[in-house]
């Protein structure tokens, strides 16, 4: 296991929580996903042979958030 922290614009409320969680969780090998509305951060615990990392950035692209690292 992997823990991954991503910089991500745009997250301010609970659905915002609810979608990112719910668009990552649900990834081969990814044990938890822990969101910081504060910091704007996604902490992602993940095996990266089953999730890699381009996938897990995609997955949060995909619901219209940015990754700035």
């Amino acid at each position: 296991m992997v823990k991954t922290v991503l910089n991500v614009e745009g997250m301010s409320c609970e659905h915002c929580v609810r979608a990112v969680i719910g668009a990552v969780a649900v990834l081969p090998g990814v044990d938890r996903v822990v969101i910081d509305l504060e910091t704007g951060t996604v902490t992602v615990d993940h095996d990266p042979a089953q999730s890699p990392l381009n996938k897990i950035k995609f997955e949060i692209e995909e619901q219209g958030y940015d990754i700035v690292s």
